[in-house]
Protein backbone atom coordinates (compact mmCIF):
# COMPACT_ATOMS: atom_id res chain seq x y z
CA UNK A 1 0.00 0.00 0.00
CA UNK A 2 2.83 2.13 0.84
CA UNK A 3 4.29 1.79 -3.15
CA UNK A 4 0.85 2.98 -3.85
CA UNK A 5 0.59 6.05 -2.40
CA UNK A 6 4.24 6.94 -3.32
CA UNK A 7 3.07 6.72 -7.34
CA UNK A 8 -0.74 8.81 -6.02
CA UNK A 9 1.80 11.42 -5.43
CA UNK A 10 3.73 11.35 -8.16
CA UNK A 11 0.72 11.53 -10.59
CA UNK A 12 -1.22 13.79 -8.63
CA UNK A 13 1.55 16.42 -8.20
CA UNK A 14 1.15 17.29 -11.83
CA UNK A 15 -2.49 16.14 -12.86
CA UNK A 16 -5.47 18.74 -13.26
CA UNK A 17 -7.98 18.99 -10.78
CA UNK A 18 -10.23 16.62 -13.20
CA UNK A 19 -7.56 14.15 -13.65
CA UNK A 20 -6.85 13.54 -10.18
CA UNK A 21 -10.56 11.44 -9.57
CA UNK A 22 -9.36 9.15 -12.43
CA UNK A 23 -5.92 8.79 -11.35
CA UNK A 24 -6.76 8.02 -8.14
CA UNK A 25 -9.73 5.58 -9.16
CA UNK A 26 -6.95 3.59 -11.47
CA UNK A 27 -4.25 3.24 -8.86
CA UNK A 28 -6.66 2.04 -5.70
CA UNK A 29 -8.46 -0.63 -8.55
CA UNK A 30 -4.62 -1.69 -9.32
CA UNK A 31 -3.87 -1.70 -5.61
CA UNK A 32 -2.74 -5.63 -4.82
CA UNK A 33 -4.69 -6.98 -7.67
CA UNK A 34 -3.48 -10.36 -8.80
CA UNK A 35 -2.41 -10.21 -12.93
CA UNK A 36 -3.69 -13.03 -15.06
CA UNK A 37 -1.54 -14.22 -17.50
CA UNK A 38 -3.08 -16.31 -21.01
CA UNK A 39 -2.44 -20.29 -20.08
CA UNK A 40 -0.96 -20.19 -23.94
CA UNK A 41 1.80 -17.79 -24.44
CA UNK A 42 4.54 -17.44 -27.13
CA UNK A 43 7.44 -15.42 -26.47
CA UNK A 44 9.71 -14.71 -30.32
CA UNK A 45 13.18 -12.99 -31.07
CA UNK A 46 13.00 -10.28 -33.21
CA UNK A 47 8.96 -11.13 -33.22
CA UNK A 48 10.48 -14.24 -35.89
CA UNK A 49 12.34 -16.93 -34.10
CA UNK A 50 10.53 -18.53 -31.56
CA UNK A 51 11.92 -19.31 -28.24
CA UNK A 52 11.29 -21.24 -25.11
CA UNK A 53 9.97 -18.73 -22.43
CA UNK A 54 7.68 -18.77 -19.84
CA UNK A 55 6.00 -16.49 -16.86
CA UNK A 56 8.37 -17.59 -13.90
CA UNK A 57 7.35 -18.59 -10.60
CA UNK A 58 10.40 -17.93 -8.68
CA UNK A 59 11.40 -14.58 -9.65
CA UNK A 60 11.03 -12.44 -7.13
CA UNK A 61 9.66 -9.53 -9.26
CA UNK A 62 8.38 -9.14 -12.46
CA UNK A 63 7.97 -6.23 -14.45
CA UNK A 64 5.06 -6.33 -17.49
CA UNK A 65 5.33 -4.28 -19.98
CA UNK A 66 2.00 -3.54 -22.00
CA UNK A 67 2.16 -1.61 -25.56
CA UNK A 68 -1.73 -1.37 -27.45
CA UNK A 69 -2.06 -1.11 -31.20
CA UNK A 70 -2.58 2.88 -30.55
CA UNK A 71 -0.73 5.72 -31.71
CA UNK A 72 3.27 5.79 -32.40
CA UNK A 73 4.36 2.30 -31.66
CA UNK A 74 8.08 3.32 -31.43
CA UNK A 75 7.43 6.62 -29.47
CA UNK A 76 5.89 3.68 -27.14
CA UNK A 77 8.75 1.39 -26.79
CA UNK A 78 11.22 3.44 -26.71
CA UNK A 79 13.76 -0.17 -26.26
CA UNK A 80 16.89 1.45 -26.31
CA UNK A 81 15.75 3.00 -23.15
CA UNK A 82 14.80 -0.34 -21.57
CA UNK A 83 17.91 -2.33 -22.47
CA UNK A 84 19.39 0.52 -20.19
CA UNK A 85 16.64 -0.21 -17.24
CA UNK A 86 16.82 -3.94 -17.57
CA UNK A 87 20.85 -3.98 -17.50
CA UNK A 88 20.72 -1.92 -14.30
CA UNK A 89 17.82 -4.11 -12.51
CA UNK A 90 20.11 -7.13 -13.11
CA UNK A 91 22.99 -5.42 -11.87
CA UNK A 92 21.51 -4.72 -8.47
CA UNK A 93 18.99 -7.57 -8.24
CA UNK A 94 21.14 -11.04 -9.31
CA UNK A 95 18.78 -11.33 -12.15
CA UNK A 96 15.56 -12.28 -9.94
CA UNK A 97 13.41 -9.46 -11.79
CA UNK A 98 11.65 -11.30 -15.11
CA UNK A 99 10.51 -8.74 -17.82
CA UNK A 100 7.77 -9.70 -19.68
CA UNK A 101 6.85 -7.52 -23.08
CA UNK A 102 3.53 -8.15 -24.59
CA UNK A 103 2.43 -6.05 -28.16
CA UNK A 104 -0.96 -5.82 -29.09
CA UNK A 105 0.25 -4.82 -32.62
CA UNK A 106 -1.53 -3.29 -35.48
CA UNK A 107 1.36 -4.28 -37.87
CA UNK A 108 3.20 -7.18 -36.76
CA UNK A 109 5.81 -6.42 -39.33
CA UNK A 110 6.54 -2.81 -38.11
CA UNK A 111 6.81 -4.74 -34.50
CA UNK A 112 9.38 -6.75 -36.13
CA UNK A 113 11.40 -3.93 -37.71
CA UNK A 114 11.89 -1.89 -34.67
CA UNK A 115 12.85 -4.87 -32.77
CA UNK A 116 15.41 -5.42 -35.39
CA UNK A 117 16.45 -1.88 -35.85
CA UNK A 118 17.22 -1.44 -31.97
CA UNK A 119 18.95 -4.50 -31.31
CA UNK A 120 16.62 -5.89 -29.18
CA UNK A 121 17.64 -9.16 -28.58
CA UNK A 122 14.60 -9.91 -25.61
CA UNK A 123 12.24 -12.41 -26.24
CA UNK A 124 8.62 -10.42 -26.17
CA UNK A 125 5.13 -11.85 -26.99
CA UNK A 126 3.63 -10.82 -29.69
CA UNK A 127 -0.22 -10.89 -28.73
CA UNK A 128 -2.12 -10.73 -31.58
CA UNK A 129 -5.28 -11.86 -30.01
CA UNK A 130 -5.11 -9.06 -27.13
CA UNK A 131 -5.24 -11.92 -24.93
CA UNK A 132 -3.46 -10.05 -22.07
CA UNK A 133 -5.51 -7.30 -21.92
CA UNK A 134 -8.72 -9.34 -22.63
CA UNK A 135 -8.42 -10.93 -18.82
CA UNK A 136 -6.76 -8.07 -16.84
CA UNK A 137 -8.76 -4.97 -18.24
CA UNK A 138 -6.03 -3.01 -18.81
CA UNK A 139 -5.97 1.11 -18.36
CA UNK A 140 -6.04 2.64 -21.93
CA UNK A 141 -3.50 5.58 -20.61
CA UNK A 142 -0.02 4.33 -21.62
CA UNK A 143 1.20 5.40 -18.01
CA UNK A 144 -0.76 3.02 -16.81
CA UNK A 145 0.34 0.30 -19.00
CA UNK A 146 3.30 -1.35 -17.02
CA UNK A 147 3.36 -3.33 -13.97
CA UNK A 148 5.73 -4.02 -11.65
CA UNK A 149 4.69 -7.67 -9.84
CA UNK A 150 5.29 -9.24 -6.56
CA UNK A 151 6.05 -13.69 -6.29
CA UNK A 152 2.47 -13.69 -5.96
CA UNK A 153 1.54 -11.98 -9.46
CA UNK A 154 0.11 -8.91 -7.17
CA UNK A 155 0.65 -5.47 -8.42
CA UNK A 156 3.19 -3.65 -6.01
CA UNK A 157 3.90 -0.40 -8.87
CA UNK A 158 2.06 0.83 -11.60
CA UNK A 159 3.64 3.38 -14.18
CA UNK A 160 6.42 3.37 -17.04
CA UNK A 161 9.98 3.64 -15.46
CA UNK A 162 11.35 4.41 -18.63
CA UNK A 163 9.33 7.77 -19.36
CA UNK A 164 9.30 8.32 -15.98
CA UNK A 165 12.27 9.18 -14.11
CA UNK A 166 10.48 9.26 -10.52
CA UNK A 167 8.62 6.02 -11.63
CA UNK A 168 12.39 4.52 -12.18
CA UNK A 169 13.67 5.29 -9.11
CA UNK A 170 10.64 4.24 -7.14
CA UNK A 171 10.91 0.56 -9.01
CA UNK A 172 14.64 0.34 -8.14
CA UNK A 173 13.89 1.02 -4.56
CA UNK A 174 11.32 -1.79 -4.03
CA UNK A 175 13.40 -4.05 -6.48
CA UNK A 176 16.99 -3.30 -4.02
CA UNK A 177 14.58 -3.31 -0.86
CA UNK A 178 15.37 0.15 -0.20
CA UNK A 179 13.12 2.82 1.86
CA UNK A 180 11.38 5.42 -0.64
CA UNK A 181 9.57 7.90 0.68
CA UNK A 182 6.42 8.93 -0.50
CA UNK A 183 7.26 12.32 -0.38
CA UNK A 184 6.71 14.42 -3.47
CA UNK A 185 8.98 17.62 -4.10
CA UNK A 186 6.76 20.61 -3.67
CA UNK A 187 6.64 21.85 -7.24
CA UNK A 188 4.66 24.51 -8.22
CA UNK A 189 2.79 24.24 -11.49
CA UNK A 190 2.44 27.22 -14.23
CA UNK A 191 1.70 27.58 -17.93
CA UNK A 192 3.26 26.94 -20.78
CA UNK A 193 2.46 27.87 -24.98
CA UNK A 194 4.01 25.44 -27.64
CA UNK A 195 5.01 27.18 -30.95
CA UNK A 196 3.83 24.39 -32.82
CA UNK A 197 4.29 20.57 -31.89
CA UNK A 198 5.06 19.27 -35.54
CA UNK A 199 7.59 20.46 -38.06
CA UNK A 200 8.00 19.14 -41.39
CA UNK A 201 11.88 19.05 -42.46
CA UNK A 202 11.02 18.56 -45.96
CA UNK A 203 12.83 16.42 -48.59
CA UNK A 204 16.65 16.25 -48.65
CA UNK A 205 19.92 13.91 -48.60
CA UNK A 206 19.67 10.97 -46.08
CA UNK A 207 23.40 12.09 -45.38
CA UNK A 208 22.85 15.19 -44.35
CA UNK A 209 21.99 15.82 -40.84
CA UNK A 210 18.87 17.93 -40.12
CA UNK A 211 17.91 20.52 -37.28
CA UNK A 212 14.35 21.76 -35.86
CA UNK A 213 13.81 24.11 -33.21
CA UNK A 214 10.37 24.42 -30.95
CA UNK A 215 10.17 27.08 -28.38
CA UNK A 216 7.87 27.16 -24.57
CA UNK A 217 6.87 30.30 -23.61
CA UNK A 218 6.04 30.86 -19.65
CA UNK A 219 2.85 31.84 -19.84
CA UNK A 220 1.93 31.24 -15.96
CA UNK A 221 3.84 32.84 -12.77
CA UNK A 222 5.99 30.21 -11.71
CA UNK A 223 9.40 28.87 -12.93
CA UNK A 224 9.10 26.68 -15.80
CA UNK A 225 10.96 23.66 -15.53
CA UNK A 226 12.07 20.34 -17.58
CA UNK A 227 12.25 17.54 -16.38
CA UNK A 228 13.13 14.80 -18.55
CA UNK A 229 13.24 14.84 -22.98
CA UNK A 230 12.40 11.48 -24.52
CA UNK A 231 13.18 10.97 -27.98
CA UNK A 232 11.46 7.60 -29.91
CA UNK A 233 14.99 7.04 -31.45
CA UNK A 234 18.36 7.26 -31.27
CA UNK A 235 18.70 9.00 -34.80
CA UNK A 236 16.90 11.81 -33.01
CA UNK A 237 18.89 13.86 -29.90
CA UNK A 238 17.79 17.21 -28.62
CA UNK A 239 19.72 20.23 -26.74
CA UNK A 240 17.87 22.62 -24.11
CA UNK A 241 18.80 24.66 -21.27
CA UNK A 242 18.43 22.76 -18.07
CA UNK A 243 17.82 26.40 -16.10
CA UNK A 244 14.08 27.36 -14.72
CA UNK A 245 12.96 29.78 -17.05
CA UNK A 246 11.14 32.13 -15.51
CA UNK A 247 7.60 33.96 -16.05
CA UNK A 248 7.12 35.25 -19.80
CA UNK A 249 10.64 34.09 -20.77
CA UNK A 250 11.67 31.34 -23.36
CA UNK A 251 13.16 27.80 -23.70
CA UNK A 252 14.29 26.92 -27.19
CA UNK A 253 14.34 22.77 -27.85
CA UNK A 254 16.86 22.14 -30.67
CA UNK A 255 15.91 18.93 -32.29
CA UNK A 256 18.71 16.92 -34.87
CA UNK A 257 17.76 14.43 -36.79
CA UNK A 258 20.36 12.03 -38.33
CA UNK A 259 18.98 9.28 -40.74
CA UNK A 260 20.11 6.05 -40.44
CA UNK A 261 19.12 4.97 -44.54
CA UNK A 262 16.61 6.41 -46.87
CA UNK A 263 13.21 6.53 -45.64
CA UNK A 264 10.24 8.46 -44.96
CA UNK A 265 9.85 9.47 -41.29
CA UNK A 266 7.68 10.18 -38.30
CA UNK A 267 9.63 10.81 -34.80
CA UNK A 268 8.09 12.63 -31.70
CA UNK A 269 10.12 14.06 -28.81
CA UNK A 270 7.92 13.52 -25.33
CA UNK A 271 8.51 16.83 -22.90
CA UNK A 272 8.11 16.21 -19.26
CA UNK A 273 8.05 19.46 -17.29
CA UNK A 274 5.95 21.22 -14.43
CA UNK A 275 3.78 22.71 -16.73
CA UNK A 276 0.38 21.64 -16.18
CA UNK A 277 -0.59 19.98 -19.67
CA UNK A 278 2.69 18.06 -19.51
CA UNK A 279 3.76 15.76 -20.74
CA UNK A 280 4.49 17.66 -24.37
CA UNK A 281 4.14 15.71 -27.62
CA UNK A 282 6.62 17.17 -30.01
CA UNK A 283 6.54 15.56 -33.83
CA UNK A 284 8.99 15.95 -36.54
CA UNK A 285 8.84 14.51 -40.36
CA UNK A 286 9.95 14.09 -43.62
CA UNK A 287 11.81 12.20 -46.26
CA UNK A 288 15.22 11.39 -46.02
CA UNK A 289 16.41 10.38 -49.93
Amino acid sequence: MKYIIAILLLFLVSCKDNKREHVLNVLQNWNSKEFIFPSELYFTINGKDSVDYSVSSQSQYKVVVYVDSVGCTSCKLRLPAWKSFMSQVDSLSSNSVQFLFFFFPKNKTEISNILVTDRFKYPVCIDEQDSLNILNHIPTEMMFQTFLLNKKNKVVAIGNPVHNSKIRELYLAIITGKSHSAKVDDKLLTTAVLSTSQLNMGIFDWKQEQLAEFSFTNSGDNPFVVEEIYTSCGCTTVEYSKEPIQPGGNLKVKVKYKAERPEHFNKTITVYCNAEDSPFHLKISGTAK
